[in-house]
């Protein structure tokens, strides 16, 4: 594993200095926390999308490096591991060439900080175009490496079923669109009733995101969802593991559609 490509070689450097803010994922049927997912941010308090701006095809991949240290870094000086949750951390299939050699400096740093493999997990969105094989090479490595696997924001990318078909992770994140009032809406009340059971068929686990509501989350809860992510439960917190805000667990839950 410390071999490297001409890929990892080459490009510029990412010179913004960036933080990460850390949302909680939690487990709304035994009230703990399943994951924090690390978040750009700019050093200087800049937003996700003006560090993303700064984002371009030749410094892609030392942008993509940093997140991962920076993530990493932060999590082990707040003790992420002792809690039991997971660190989940974006990466960007075109910034990756080889897996194996693109891996290096993120399990150094989980070397140097003494921060558990095991812990990690690599999510991945499909903003953009993809060859399929190529992430498909990907995540199939990142699993034989020991860590776990998640597709964001599935039923708005590319692949969709096409990868899962393919590909089965640990965790697929519903997107947020989907949830989006949701107990208004018999359609995606179905939508997402049958997504989940296929997931649970294909023996992946679903995490909802973007839940803000009562609402949503009552109806998510009467459709079996377990696992949330959302400003209803926390807002992410700058280089901070915010504690979540559980909803009332003793109202009533809105019977789904």
């Amino acid at each position: 594993m410390g071999t490297t490509c001409q890929g990892c070689r080459d490009g510029a450097a990412f010179d913004l200095p960036i933080t990460m803010a850390f949302q909680p994922i939690v487990n709304v049927r035994s009230a703990n926390i399943f994951a924090y997912e690390a978040l750009v941010r700019g050093a200087a308090g800049q937003s996700a999308g003006a560090v993303l701006e700064q984002v371009s095809a030749s410094n892609r991949y030392a942008f993509d490096q940093s997140c991962r240290v920076k993530a990493i870094e932060l999590a082990s000086e707040l003790k992420l591991a002792d809690t039991g949750a997971l660190l989940s951390i974006n990466f960007l299939p075109n910034a990756v060439y080889e897996p194996r050699a693109c891996i290096r400096l993120t399990l150094a740093a989980a070397l140097r900080t003494g921060f558990p493999i095991q812990s990690i997990m690599f999510e991945f969105t499909e903003a953009e175009r993809l060859d399929t094989q190529h992430v498909l090479h990907i995540l199939r490595s990142y699993r034989a490496m020991g860590f776990k696997t998640a597709i964001d924001d599935f039923g708005a990318g590319y692949a969709g079923l096409g990868l899962l078909a393919e590909f089965q992770p640990d965790i697929v994140k519903l997107d947020m669109e989907l949830i989006r009032g949701i107990e208004k809406s018999h359609v995606k009340q179905t939508i997402v009733r049958n997504t989940l059971a296929m997931l649970g068929d294909l023996g992946v686990t679903p995490i909802c995101e973007g839940v803000e509501t009562v609402g949503e989350f009552q109806t998510l809860q009467a459709l079996g969802v377990n696992l949330m992510q959302g400003y209803l439960f926390s807002k992410p917190g700058i280089a901070s593991l915010p504690a979540p805000v559980w909803p009332e667990r003793d109202a009533p839950v809105r019977q789904a559609c």
